[in-house]
């Protein structure tokens, strides 16, 4: 079982994702917010991140830059998942320190999938 946050301005979006994730046997905890989802992040370290790129107080690329300058989550796993379905918008991410980008909607089986494969990477 892996601990997972999930920071999504998209109540109902974020809600699908955790309860695919908590299907699959993983503990998972929806955040609003970036700025909110950077301090939970910070002070009890997940075993992965679901960031959505637009969220009020801080964008979810701008999460992952800012966790990536600190040494204690260089290697934590973020997805990226969102309704940005541009190329360079995937490149931008990615650039960021994001490991996986996935569009939105998104299919919750391939969610686990694809989460349960960061995982093992880990």
């Amino acid at each position: 079982m892996a601990r997972i946050i999930i920071a999504d301005d998209d109540e109902i979006v974020g809600e699908i994702a955790r309860d695919a994730l908590i299907s699959a046997g993983h503990g998972a905890g929806l955040v609003l917010d970036g700025g909110e989802a950077l301090k939970i992040i910070k002070a009890r370290k997940p075993d992965l991140v679901i960031l959505d790129c637009n969220m009020p107080g801080l964008a979810g690329v701008l999460l992952v830059q800012e966790l990536r300058k600190s040494a204690a989550f260089a290697d934590l796993p973020v997805m990226m998942l969102t309704g940005r379905q541009g190329q360079r918008d995937e490149e931008l991410a990615r650039f960021a320190g994001a490991n996986d980008y996935m569009k939105k909607p998104f299919d919750p089986d391939e969610l686990v999938f694809r989460v349960e494969q960061l995982l093992a990477k880990a």
